[in-house]
């Protein structure tokens, strides 16, 4: 992840307690979560280094990696410091570093590094990622000359460094934790994206079909041609700006494999949002650069091949924002959720699948899931109102405004400890009977009405577009579903102009309740 993402004025958007932290002189009592140790290992590196104290250590923020940086000043200049969370990580970085700037490449200088190499002072490459330089240019959909000249540059780095990068470089010894991109990698990776996105999605599968579909696709990845030094983490966050250059941080993944990884990396990046003809003059630029290098390259056979790369890192990318979203509650991955799907929903269009036929059947059906349905902007409030089982997690709000309600109805009577109520769920007349004549869970649900309404009518008056409300219970099959049902229904009757999203999560129902008024 780039170590660099804050600004030179400290006006970013985390909280105040974060903007004074990071004003301030970091002391023992102030530094909360972070240990004492590894600071002191990095300040005591620092203080060697330079031959004084330094007078500021500011913490730089971080998304993706347990790794943490630093930024320490003193009157000789600012270096960063980077506590590791493994030796050998580091050690890999630090050697694929020197590596590369003995070759020529503008990547940062490692000036100290700690005993046991679980800590190290590198170059202070600024403040702005690419990336972040490319922000208006998202917006607007319109690259200035600057703006095309460092991509321009940055594809063309690319190429040398793959190439002459390559060259003398003693992978077994260097790379970590593996010195080749092969089979066994690649199925990481693919898992990744069953495991911790396919699965999560709810959707069902056959799991030897798609396994013979991943074993076609890996096999036709590894064919590809030309290899050389493969980045790894090539993307326009790990691509800093620094004197009108692009510089290059986090490749500590690097490794030996098919060039086609990278550029796929970068160009088919999710959230970068380039557009199509940009990236089309962007991949001239870099075959171009290929050829200077002396690289023949077959443009139809490359595109191929890479149009597979885009497939497989597209997969790989939902997989890891499954993990750190869905799992680790990461809302910048759970917000990038959407553009892979788009992404993957172009590519499905494009024909990136149709040599793996149920590879793409799944894939299609996955796309076409209505909690990744296209956004479309909204003139009118949309209540989602979800049942869920706790045990498989409380459902995201993927309109990307986090909150809404939660209601735990697990303190109520539980018809699922009864056998003949097992196999039925809420929508069934036997739980509902069971339920209401119980009574307990009809004052639960006039409670959580008068809360929601209370809330839906303060969205109408301020025009906001997106509330969430959902239900949560053991097993996501009867109380749950009995209250979800009951307020979506309670909703659609009392705000004729609101659309209400119902969603049995565990039991893979979605309704929809359009407005009963025209807006």
């Amino acid at each position: 992840m780039a170590y660099s993402h804050l600004k030179t004025s400290f006006s970013f958007a985390s909280p105040l307690s974060f903007h004074y932290f990071c004003k301030t002189k970091i002391s023992r009592p102030m530094m909360g979560s972070i240990s004492y140790r590894p600071m002191n290992t990095i300040e005591q590196l620092y203080s060697s280094y330079t031959g004084h104290d330094a007078t500021l250590v500011q913490p730089i923020a971080g998304a993706g990696s347990p790794r943490r940086y630093y930024r320490l000043t003193s009157p000789t200049g600012t270096l960063i410091g980077v506590q590791g969370s493994s030796a050998d990580e580091n050690r890999a970085f630090i050697a694929l570093s020197r590596h590369l700037a003995a070759k020529g490449f503008n990547v940062p200088q490692v000036v100290a590094v700690s005993n046991d190499c679980m800590a190290y002072l590198q170059t202070d490459l600024g403040d702005l990622s690419l990336y972040d330089r490319l922000a208006t240019c998202r917006t607007t959909g319109i690259y200035d000359d600057e703006a095309y000249r460092l991509l321009a540059e940055t594809m063309r780095q690319l190429a040398a460094m793959q190439i002459d990068g390559d060259k003398g470089l003693d992978y077994d010894t260097t790379c970590y934790p593996v010195s080749r991109f092969d089979e066994r990698a690649i199925m990481f990776d693919l898992n990744y994206f069953k495991y911790c996105f396919l699965k999560a999605s709810g959707l069902e599968y056959d799991e030897n079909s798609l396994q013979d579909d991943f074993e076609r696709l890996s096999r036709q990845l590894l064919e590809a041609h030309p290899v050389g030094f493969m980045y790894r983490d090539f993307q326009s966050r790990n691509v800093m700006t620094k004197d009108g250059k692009p510089w290059f941080i986090d490749f500590q993944s690097g490794r030996r494999g098919p060039i086609h990884y990278d550029v796929a990396s970068f160009l088919w990046q999710a959230r970068a949002l380039y557009p199509d003809d940009l990236r089309e003059r962007l991949l001239n630029e870099y075959l171009a650069a290929l050829q200077t290098k002396g690289i023949a390259i077959d443009n139809t056979a490359f595109r191929r091949d890479l149009a597979r790369f885009v497939l497989f890192r597209t997969l790989q990318v939902l997989g890891a924002y499954g993990f750190r979203g869905y799992y680790e509650r990461k809302s910048l991955f759970l917000q990038s959720i959407s553009q892979a799907i788009g992404s993957l929903r172009r590519q499905l269009h494009d024909g990136a699948a149709d040599d793996y036929p149920y590879l793409k059947a799944t894939l299609d059906k996955l796309v076409s899931m209505p909690r990744f349905a296209p956004a479309t902007p909204r003139t009118t409030l949309c209540v989602t109102v979800y049942s869920f089982s706790y045990r498989m997690g409380i459902p995201d709000d993927e309109s990307g405004n986090g909150g809404g309600f939660v209601f735990d109805c697990r303190a109520i009577h539980n018809p699922g400890r009864y056998a003949q109520y097992t196999t039925l769920t809420g929508l069934d007349d036997a739980v509902i009977r069971f339920l209401e004549d119980d009574g307990e869970i009809l004052p639960f649900i006039n409670h959580a009405c008068a809360l929601v309404d209370a809330a839906v009518e303060k969205y109408l008056k301020r025009g906001f577009t997106h509330l969430q409300a959902a239900f949560g219970c053991t097993g996501g099959r009867h109380r749950s579903v009995y209250s979800a049902q009951a307020l979506a229904r309670h909703l659609h009757e009392k705000y004729p102009d609101i659309e209400v999203r119902l969603i049995h999560r565990e039991q893979h129902i979605t309704n929809t309740y359009p407005p009963r008024t025209t807006p």
